[in-house]
């Protein structure tokens, strides 16, 4: 039962993607009718938070058991004793799991009313806090250690430092404020810290601020699924394209047992470091980050024997990573898409110049995995029917675990290869809200039959690269 109003696209972003859903081949397989109300669902799920936090936890310094038992108390001290359990996967033996209890419906609204960013406000939806920075306007009169309603500003209407805002606003819960309005809005320069503790917000997830930090990774339950499928051994050079912020980069290198070459790439300064941070946070020493563009990371020319760093000749490597840049349509909690048609579509051809160069540094017998956050056919079943068609040399191979579903029709692929891929689709499932009694009703085989299903929406693909005749 839908909370929130489904997710909201620009007029053009969503005629395309209701010809994606209703393409001929899905219509013909499903019918009219049952394609309709997929999409449907799948639009409500989109702007609702999945029904589990997913946290990895770094074997590389501690035993999932200890620090789900650290965990365990943490949350109970957070919640204030409400018995929420932490799950461990059968298939994926470094998550945990904990369910998000909400929507909650009978929280009371204050007067006081504080506004924050959508990006802010989906945090919230996920178990944080609110930064001033996420800060967009308060009331009048809101003084430190007041209790407020906070909102988000979903269309991003609210001006900066409004004293009211009628506006399309959702309701995210209350929360005490650490800082008086003067404060909040002081003309010294932006305050940085915690602007808003919450204490009731709607959905209830904890909050990881500072918590357990080497020992924790939060992380979406399918992009943990990715490094398994790629599966790299000790010793193997890996190369992770597109690698910041880096949870996919220390998951390859905690699975490596630290020991080999894990080489992480991204174009943006400042997202390097972020992968330098996550690895020294995590203890992991056989990370090298670059920052470094994808597109020109295949060396023409002879390489200095010590150079360490790219552009790489071709088949350089045992397996390659390629999470690409995409319209991540199927992040969750997101209420209001922002981006235009031609953003949607710019990442096609950025996504099939990355996948050319990956496939000329891997090395042949090596392993290819593919992965997007988004829903649309163009960027996922698309590019691998395109990638089959291009290189010969790629095969695709079945991926292990296989926790989500098939490949979607529309992009004239076989069923066979449909079944090799895997789209995790939110609206696979019922949107339901979880309370703290049915929860403990629930038998955990459904509950991680829910976790598997209700998360963001992701697709992978894993090809072998034949060695030539």
């Amino acid at each position: 039962m839908s909370f929130f109003p489904k997710i909201a696209f620009q007029y053009e972003v969503e005629e395309y993607l209701t010809k994606v859903f209703r393409n001929n081949e899905l219509i013909t397989a499903l019918g009219t009718q049952e394609a309709e109300n997929k999409y449907q669902s799948l639009l409500s799920h989109l702007s609702h938070p999945p029904a589990f936090t997913t946290v990895r936890v770094n074997t590389h310094l501690a035993p999932v058991k200890h620090v789900k038992k650290l965990l365990f108390e943490e949350i109970q001290k957070q919640f204030k004793g409400l018995c929420v359990p932490v799950l461990e996967h059968p298939k994926l033996q470094d998550i945990l799991l904990i369910p998000v209890i909400g929507p909650r419906r009978d929280l009371k609204k204050h007067a006081s009313e504080v506004i924050v960013g959508a990006q802010c406000g989906y945090a919230v939806l996920r178990g944080a806090h609110v930064y001033v920075p996420g800060i967009i306007s308060t009331s009048r009169f809101v003084k430190a250690g007041d209790t407020v309603s906070v909102y988000s500003d979903i269309e991003g209407k609210c001006k900066r430092g409004a004293k009211e805002f009628d506006g399309v606003k959702v309701f995210l819960g209350n929360g005490i404020s650490e800082l008086s309005r003067s404060e909040i809005f002081s003309s010294s320069g932006p305050l940085k810290g915690l602007g808003i503790r919450m204490i009731e917000p709607v959905y209830l997830s904890p909050s990881f601020d500072n918590v357990l930090p080497s020992n924790l990774f939060l992380q979406n339950l399918p992009s943990v699924v990715v490094s398994h499928i790629l599966d790299p051994q000790p010793g193997e050079k890996i190369l992770d394209m597109c690698a910041a912020p880096g949870g996919k980069t220390t998951h390859l290198a905690t699975l490596m047992h630290d020991q080999g070459e894990v080489i992480a790439m991204d174009k943006t300064v400042n997202k390097v470091k972020k992968i330098k941070q996550n690895a020294e946070l995590l203890q992991l020493n056989c990370i090298k980050a670059f920052c470094y563009d994808g597109t020109k990371a295949l060396s023409v020319e002879k390489r200095e024997d010590k150079q360490e760093g790219p552009p790489f000749l071709p088949e350089s490597f045992d397996r390659i990573l390629l999470d690409a840049p995409c319209s991540g349509m199927g992040q969750r909690p997101n209420m209001a898409y922002c981006s235009t048609l031609k953003e949607v579509t710019s990442y096609q051809p950025l996504q099939r110049k990355l996948f050319t160069v990956a496939v000329k540094l891997l090395k042949p017998g090596g392993v290819l995995v593919y992965s997007t956050c988004t829903i649309t056919l163009s960027e996922n079943e698309e590019q691998v029917a395109w990638a089959l068609k291009t290189f010969p040399c790629l095969q695709l191979h079945p991926q292990e675990p296989h926790i989500g579903g098939e490949g979607m029709k529309g992009a004239g692929l076989s069923l066979n290869q449909l079944k090799l891929l895997q789209r995790f689709d939110p609206s696979a499932v019922t949107l339901q809200g979880m309370d703290i009694n049915s929860l403990q009703d629930s038998r955990e085989d459904d509950l991680i039959s829910l976790a598997n299903k209700d998360c963001i929406g992701f697709f992978i693909a894993k090809f072998i690269k034949s060695h030539s005749k």
